[in-house]
């Protein structure tokens, strides 16, 4: 592709496959010189098979900021207010275990202050792919919506309301579900018609409920992040789990079949597609001024073991300033088995980066090292 100046970027993907052990890497650059895409590393450590562009991508959490956009679109609309209580939408769903539907709002939900727990790690999920054999078990199951509502309030809270960030699925998993109660449509049909159409991303769509494969060219995934078979996932802490995890030096396991319709939004897009897309987000392409500024209004994630240096808005972050110099650069990103998706750049859409891998992130240090590369921003872990 056109553009160039990138090679920073390019010894980064690099160093990737080299020291992270990353099987493969993609890298899609839109700037002033116009677009450049780096690859390093396999899409296939079978065949060897190289990386390529255009490829389908699950975007994982990536996918919360449409979510967000959806339901900002609405309030555009006059149809709902972010600050209604989910009760008002979904009576009941929360008068259980200790939260309070009531209290709880739709900007909670979306900038995940709501006090919910973090569903990600609910014992349920958790445990059904934990270990290889596990994995293998359960890696076609299928979680309808009702199932994620039910796991959303499967424990206690961790706070009240507006008290804290705390990274929780669950919060847009019941965000789904209001938009499908307010509108009569399914969330796919509304993130068609409010985002994937208006901002024409051809490639980009919601994954239905038991599908596993793509519509076009993609890599394989690979993950090494097991448990030991029988280890009971309760009784992993913060000072035990390294020695939980299976011995370092097996194979990777090939997890690119996997039914993730348990994630948030489930997704796939590409590289070029999410670059449009947060070019209209950061810069205010897709929603009118007051929802845009209801979208970036953020809080900080300090203390809350997410991404370091960093403040959350409705579904995407932006880099703390006090790091970047007084820069904003903001994004989205996601991980899970076999994948890691991350697009981020300026506000003024000047300057935009997609990269993907095809196993899950081990460290944020990839990201720091993508951003220092490209934007010129030094960031400690």
């Amino acid at each position: 592709m056109t553009g160039k100046g990138h090679e920073k970027t390019q010894h980064v993907l690099e160093w990737a496959v080299a020291e992270l052990e990353i099987p493969g890497i993609v890298a899609e650059v839109k700037d002033s010189d116009g677009l450049w895409f780096g690859t390093a590393g396999v899409a296939d450590l079978t065949t060897g098979a190289r990386r390529g562009p255009g490829e389908c991508l699950p975007i994982g959490s990536a996918a919360k900021a449409f979510t967000a956009a959806a339901i900002l679109t609405l309030e555009a609309e006059g149809r709902l207010d972010i600050e209604d209580p989910v009760n008002r939408w979904l009576p009941g769903l929360l008068n259980a275990g200790g939260y309070d539907g009531d209290r709880i709002t739709i900007r909670h939900l979306l900038s995940n202050t709501g006090g919910l727990f973090a569903t990600g790690l609910a014992p349920e999920l958790v445990a059904g792919y934990a270990s290889r054999s596990r994995f293998a078990e359960h890696r076609f199951d299928v979680w309808t919506l009702d199932d994620l509502l039910r796991l959303t309030v499967s424990q206690p809270p961790v706070g009240q309301p507006g008290e804290r960030f705390v990274y929780a699925n669950g919060g847009f998993s019941i965000a789904r579900a209001i938009i499908e109660k307010v509108t009569g449509h399914t969330y796919a049909d509304e993130v068609e018609r409010t985002v994937i159409r208006p901002l024409g991303l051809t490639a980009t769509y919601v994954r239905p409920e038991g599908e596993t494969g793509y519509r076009g060219p993609h890599p394989r995934a690979y993950s090494t992040q097991f448990y030991k078979d029988g280890v009971d996932p309760a009784s992993v802490t913060p000072e035990n789990w390294e020695s939980m995890m299976e011995e370092p030096g097996l194979e990777p396991l090939d997890v690119t079949e996997f039914n993730t319709s348990w994630e948030t939004g489930n997704l796939v897009s590409t590289t070029g597609d999410m670059i449009r897309f947060v070019n209209a987000v950061a810069g205010g392409g897709l929603l009118p001024p007051a929802q845009h500024h209801k979208m970036w209004t953020t809080v900080s994630t300090e203390g809350a073991g997410w991404l370091p240096h960093t403040r959350y808005g409705l579904g995407l972050f932006e880099l703390d300033r006090a790091v970047t110099g007084g820069r904003t650069v903001c994004g989205v990103a996601g991980s899970y088995w076999g994948h890691m998706f991350c697009a981020l750049g300026t506000s003024d859409g000047e300057h935009t980066i997609a990269f993907h891998t095809n196993t899950e992130a081990k460290s944020w240090d990839l990201l720091f090292k993508i951003v220092e590369a490209e934007f010129g921003i030094t960031i400690g872990a």
